[in-house]
């Protein structure tokens, strides 16, 4: 049989070392799909329950791999459905290649079945290189360029390929006028600063008495130079969420989160700091940042768009952040007093003590705190966990603490419902050898996890470690919105938007072949955590929590305090549970375990 063109780009991702790819199949993409059939299992397809997920998975794929993420989906609504995902991994800065079929070419224009304009759709989310092919011998450089951008940019890029052309024979380019000759390959540079920005860095640095850090997933390979350059610099460091796993959690001078979902340590960090170093992040909330003027700033992103984006740069520098920091490193000197780590050390220790009182809080039923609290030291070494948004990511962001050789993420810059389940499940096809945890929330678990769950059911087998749980945080209530409401807007929780229906998740798993756990006495959560990481196939984790336990964010303003009790003077229909859960929390932060 003639190579088709769905056999060379099959093979053409092959050589670009491609192994696996993401999505569900249908007839406008059907001649790639027979290829892959054909290729006998030189690029493994995963078979998601939805497109969208399968965007997320290949997302997810890249952050927890390294390695190029790629996603295909049939024409019309298949393509469609991938766009969400495909956001996730573009404001998360990933290297994706969306495959998508379209109709064929003589259709198009002529209004017919689940024709769209997928190169416009796809504009914005693949805006650095979307093209549909229109001739055999145009595919080669579609592939070429679609890989290498998506790799060289950390982007997302798209290929849209007519029904009709993925089946004709496949025809290399002519050596004639008007062909492109393009070839595979693509190795990433490595990007310093010169060495006068260097200095100009460092002598900002080195003035400095009292310097805080940043740092976000740019670092996620430079633990070793980050941890060298606070050592010393005498710094404190706090982690932008996608950064979490940047810097374990048990170093005295590492503050955890910051912003909405931060600490009261990361909080006063960046209040108190006279010098800030910002590495590999783009944390959107400066309000969470010194006040302007305030600190002198250094940035290292290899990204210049980001660069002193959130607080005016004295000093930006465009690198790789552990070449950068190593570069850096011997320029700095080393600060003699170590006053400012003590201070920070001290409000770190008293946190600690915060957020165990505040874990162990009484609640109806289960404090959700409790859950992330138990887990983290039960966590296995090399573990990766995953979250979804929402409340449960306040807690994941807080109460969940890094190791050495743990990976961790979610849905950063897109902040995405669903992302949790499609995450983990990527995490294992990227180290089937490593346990993996996701936490998630009932509305997100409602909205698309629950179906991806099957998808774990049908291919667990082929991991070498079985140890996949998800846990479920049910407490019937789109809690981080109605927080939001309260605490944001002043309004009452409406129950019409925010009441969700109570679902046994827990037989779900059950019901596709997988372990069901139930827990609803705060007593029992850890031992159903050390259950669950025993168990010998994957688990669902189910804990009724309380809706009434604030996601409290480090600092309370005013404004948010003043909302609040405007809330509940409206009639919120879950007064005397809000009251008793805010005070509570509150109170331990002001009496731990009073």
């Amino acid at each position: 049989m003639a190579k088709t063109v769905g056999d060379f780009i099959v093979a053409r991702l092959y050589d670009w070392g491609v192994r696996r790819m993401f999505g569900y199949p249908g007839d406008g993409i059907n001649g790639v799909f027979g290829a892959l059939n054909r290729a006998d299992g030189k690029i493994e397809f995963i078979q998601a329950r939805h497109e969208e997920m399968a965007a997320f998975m290949a997302s997810a794929y890249a952050k927890f791999s390294g390695e190029l993420g790629v996603c295909i989906a049939t024409s019309g609504p298949g393509a469609t459905h991938l766009v969400t995902g495909l956001y996730d991994a573009r404001l998360d800065h990933q290297p994706v290649l969306a495959i998508v079929g379209q109709q064929a070419r003589r259709a198009i224009g002529g209004h017919y079945q689940q024709e769209v304009d997928l190169a416009s759709l796809f504009k914005d989310v693949a805006g650095d290189f979307v093209h549909q092919a229109a001739a055999p011998a145009q595919v080669r450089h579609l592939v070429d360029r679609a890989v290498r951008i998506a790799l060289a940019n950390k982007t997302v890029t798209a290929i849209i390929l007519p029904n009709d052309l993925q089946e004709m024979p496949y025809e290399e380019p002519p050596r004639k006028h008007g062909s492109v000759m393009s070839g595979t390959g693509y190795v990433a540079p490595r990007m310093v600063p010169h060495k006068k920005d260097l200095e100009r860095a460092a002598e900002v640095l080195n003035a400095g008495k009292k310097v805080a850090m940043l740092v976000g997933a740019g670092t996620l390979g430079a633990t070793d130079e980050v941890i060298a350059v606070a050592d010393r610099l005498g710094a404190g460091a706090a982690k932008a969420l996608l950064g979490k796993a940047a810097l374990p959690d048990d170093l005295p001078w590492v503050t955890g989160p910051i912003g909405l979902l931060g600490t009261r340590p990361s909080w006063n960090l960046m209040r108190d700091c006279d010098t800030l170093l910002m590495i590999g992040s783009g944390f959107p909330y400066s309000e969470f940042l010194p006040e302007e003027g305030d600190a002198r700033g250094v940035q290292i992103d290899m990204r210049p768009d980001m660069l002193s984006l959130r607080y005016p740069m004295e000093v930006n520098l465009v690198g790789h952040a552990r070449e950068t920091l190593r570069a850096l490193l011997p320029l700095l000197r080393q600060k003699q007093d170590l006053s400012w780590r003590e201070e920070i050390k001290a409000n770190l220790d008293d946190w600690w003590k915060t957020l165990e009182a505040r874990a162990f809080a009484e609640a109806d039923p289960v404090n959700p705190q409790r859950v992330a609290w138990e887990l983290s030291p039960r966590l296995p070494d090399g573990a990766i966990v995953t979250s979804d948004s929402g409340s449960c990511a306040n807690w994941y962001a807080r109460d969940v603490r890094m190791r050495r050789g743990m990976m961790a993420s979610l849905s950063g810059g897109l902040a995405s419902m669903g992302a949790a389940v499609p995450y983990a499940i990527a995490a294992k096809f990227a180290h089937p050898d490593r346990p993996v945890i996701g936490l998630i929330g009932d509305g997100a678990m409602q909205m698309n996890n629950m179906a991806e769950l099957i998808t774990a059911a049908k291919y667990w087998r082929n991991w070498s470690d079985s140890r996949f749980i998800i846990c479920v945080l049910n407490n019937e209530d789109l809690n981080q919105v109605t927080w939001e409401q309260r605490v944001m807007e002043g309004d009452p929780k409406f129950d019409a938007s925010q009441r969700i229906p109570d679902v046994p998740y827990h037989r779900f798993a059950e019901l596709i072949g997988l372990k069901g756990i139930f827990v609803d006495r705060p007593e029992d959560v850890g031992p159903a955590w050390e259950e669950a990481l025993t168990a010998e196939r994957p688990a669902v984790l189910e804990v009724k929590t309380d809706p009434e336990v604030p996601p409290m964010p480090p600092h309370l303003t005013f404004e948010q305090i003043r909302n609040l009790t405007t809330a509940l003077m409206e009639g919120d229909p879950q007064e005397s549970g809000v009251i008793k859960g805010t005070a509570r929390q509150l109170l331990e932060a002001i009496l731990p375990g009073r």
